[in-house]
């Protein structure tokens, strides 16, 4: 029970410092608030003419001013949109061999080096073990990157205070509703059943919105890009008001003289951020078919704005409610003063810290970093080290000196014949040490070899990776497209084929572009071309979308969805649930249409795709129509009458060539984003061309590649397949 010893948790945001110090009565069972502190900063972190570095040292100075910390732990938390939480469901593994599956899947679902992050991870529930194997177990993973968590404890370290444990925002709010609001304890989570319903607990910060569901069993975490700023900052644009008077605004909406006018001019942001919401719990349910949610309950000091709680409930379609007292704590000095009780929701993570701190939650995982946990416990056992060494080192000065009394007292005389086989196993030590030498340089002679032969081992999915990055960038049909069969109404892209050619300076390539064909490419891909080895592929593809206003089609359709997609780190179409599939960072770079003619008229028949000669498609019925060119060939000036089949229409049918530079990357040399999670909004379908996700398509229960049976002439007959399929 962390020796008994009081516990600070500290939560360093946007806005300010809070934290609050908690005690344990281990007779009464009883978490006790001792002392509380809030420090707001003089300017928002995230303003353009803030320094945060000096900021948060002078709150953190203030708040040791103003309480002693002597022989007090501390805990502190880490933004959660900077930190990456996964949950793995584990397959039946032997328990002792849990730790070793986990970091697999960690080298898996961290998209960065194990050696370049800190992470840690938990079993959370849900599994039993059986005869020495863990069963259904569902195991929480949570890291960050070694530099982010640093500077989190940077001015800690400055001020020398020493950091118990480190803890992502999230899991502390987990910390609180578990202890706080379901009643788990320690001593009875053996016993504690999870309710079947799930509790959605809204963190409103200044820039973020932390989004948490859980029962007490499991958890699911996503970031929500929006926060009390945004709002402030939609004041600041309709009603032409200075940062420091559109807070004011915010917080005084009720007393302002026209409400209307305020609630007007923040209306949108509320949109927007029912709509993240909405957006959030649509892939929630979408993964967690069986999860029930009961109620939304807020926290955080943005979540005091007002009117938010009732459009929120109003929209949602769930009881909302705001976080009003802590129920599993006492004391009246820190609970009933009023700084806590106006700031009461913004305390709910650093209670969550304490909490964990105190071992009162059954979260254990910490992102300090083992060099300083290792560090501090070398120090503190020092003491004990020395005495040990000093009682070993008497007692060996002892024996030396009976031994040194025994050895004066020797004869060599009779040793000498022992001394004649010592130096006989030494001559044989030293012709066997040449012998190992030889041998050694042998073995690494052939070490070097076999290193030599699998040193292409790492190269070997890279052209499967880059052409499923293309596959993936193709546009997608949606929704009722699905079942269309006529082609100029499927938003689809047939790849015809896929050539390569190597460069030893892709410079070569892209100086001999034409000015025209560089009229595809973006500011920054004309400024700088690529350059050094690589490969240009060459993609010969069509397509017959023509959009009823048949403004958006030809290559300006390619353009908005092709070319964009393959500029993107990465892509997600659909419900994509194996996650994104990396494009950019593959090293595609500067796509470009290098030949575009003009569209040519082909005879669509009743199945709705172009007969080209081979197998009838789906949906064909036979017959004679003299007069007309072959089936799926463009229309002759002259041509004589000929025999077709069917009932057919012409459509156009687009031409073009695609090419773009690829330069393989190894998985250890690719530059991720900084965001490696989906965007807000993945899994949701969206419309081909929308200015959200421009040409980017799914329909829900469709996997994302897949050939759609519902799509007649998904194969075009006496064609290959397409990337598209």
């Amino acid at each position: 029970m962390a020796e008994n010893r009081a516990v600070w948790g500290i939560d360093i945001g946007q806005a300010g410092l809070k934290a609050v110090r908690l005690k344990y009565a281990a007779q009464a069972e009883q978490v006790l608030a001792v002392a509380y502190d809030y420090i707001p900063h003089p300017k928002i972190l995230s303003q353009p003419d803030a320094i945060p570095r000096e900021l948060i040292k002078q709150a953190l100075d203030t708040f040791l001013e103003r309480n002693d910390i002597t022989g007090d732990l501390v805990a502190i938390s880490l933004p959660g949109h900077s930190a990456l939480a996964r949950f793995i469901q584990l397959p039946p593994v032997e328990s002792s061999k849990v730790a070793d599956v986990v970091k697999y899947e960690a080298r898996q679902q961290i998209p960065f080096a194990l050696e370049d992050v800190i992470w840690d991870f938990q079993t959370l529930g849900g599994g039993i073990e059986e005869s020495g194997f863990m069963l259904g177990a569902e195991v929480g993973l949570f890291a960050m990157k070694t530099e982010q968590v640093y500077e989190a404890l940077r001015p800690f370290t400055e001020a020398k205070v020493e950091v118990e444990v480190v803890q992502i925002a999230p899991l502390a709010l987990y910390n609180f509703h578990c202890y706080d609001t379901l009643g788990v304890r320690r001593s009875t989570e053996d016993e504690f059943v999870a309710p079947d319903e799930h509790t959605i607990m809204l963190d409103m910060g200044t820039d973020n919105t932390t989004l948490m569901v859980s029962n007490g069993e499991k958890i699911w975490i996503r970031n929500v890009p929006v926060g009390g700023n945004h709002f402030t900052r939609a004041l600041t644009k309709e009603m032409k008001l200075t940062f420091a008077k559109a807070e004011h605004l915010k917080c005084n909406a009720t007393k302002s003289p026209d409400p209307r006018a305020v609630f007007q001019a923040l209306r949108p942001v509320f949109n927007d951020y029912v709509s993240e919401i909405q957006r959030s719990i649509g892939y929630f349910s979408s993964v967690n078919r069986e999860a029930k949610i009961s109620k939304i309950v807020g926290v955080g000091n943005g979540f005091k704005l007002a009117g938010l709680q009732k459009f929120l409930q109003q929209n949602l379609q769930y009881d909302v409610e705001r976080v009003e007292a802590f129920d599993a704590v006492v004391g009246d000095t820190v609970l009933n003063a009023p700084v806590f009780q106006e700031n009461i929701m913004t305390f709910a993570v650093p209670y969550g810290l304490a909490l964990q701190t105190l071992q009162l939650t059954k979260l254990r995982t910490t992102l300090l970093p083992k060099e300083i946990a290792v560090a501090r416990k070398i120090r503190h056992k020092k003491p004990w080290a020395v005495a040990t060494a000093a009682t070993l080192l008497c007692g060996l000065a002892t024996s030396v000196a009976g031994y040194a009394n025994a050895a004066a007292k020797v004869n060599t005389e009779r040793f000498g014949e022992v001394e004649g086989a010592a130096e006989t196993f030494k001559s044989a030590l030293a012709s066997g040490q040449s012998a190992y030498d030889s041998a050694r340089g042998t073995h690494d002679g052939l070490v070097e070899k076999g290193t030599h032969l699998v040193s292409y081992l790492d190269k070997r999915e890279l052209w499967a990776e880059l052409f499923r990055g293309v596959n993936e960038a193709l546009p997608r049909a949606v929704g009722l497209q699905l079942d269309e069969e006529d082609l100029t109404k499927i938003p689809r892209v047939n790849v015809r084929s896929v050539t390569a050619q190597r460069y030893a300076d892709l410079k070569t390539w892209f100086d001999g572009l034409r000015e025209q064909d560089k009229n595809f490419l973006t500011e920054d891909e004309k400024a700088k071309g690529p350059t050094g080895e690589g490969y240009v592929l060459t993609l010969m593809c069509e397509h017959y979308y023509t959009p009823e206003d048949r403004l958006g089609g030809g290559v300006i359709f390619v353009n908005s969805t092709l070319l964009q997609n393959l500029r993107k780190p990465f892509i997600q179409q659909g419900d994509n649930f194996q996650g994104p599939v990396p494009v950019s960072i593959l090293g595609i770079s500067h796509p470009v249409i290098t030949d575009n003619p003009p569209p040519v008229k082909v005879e669509l028949y009743e199945n709705g795709a172009p007969k080209t000669g081979d197998t009838p498609p789906r949906g064909f019925k036979p017959g004679v129509r003299p007069g007309f060119p072959r089936p799926g060939v463009p229309r002759q000036p002259g041509a004589g009458p000929s025999t077709a089949v069917g009932q057919f229409k012409l459509i156009d049918r687009t031409t073009f060539t695609l090419q773009f530079a690829w330069k393989p990357t190894l998985v250890k040399d690719r530059v991720m984003p900084e965001a490696a999670e989906p965007a807000p909004g993945a899994g949701i379908p969206a419309t081909v061309g929308t200015p959200e996700t421009p040409g980017s398509v799914a329909a829900p229960g469709i996997v994302p590649g897949a050939a759609s049976p519902a799509i007649p002439g998904s194969v075009l007959p006496g064609n290959t397949p397409t990337l598209g399929q």
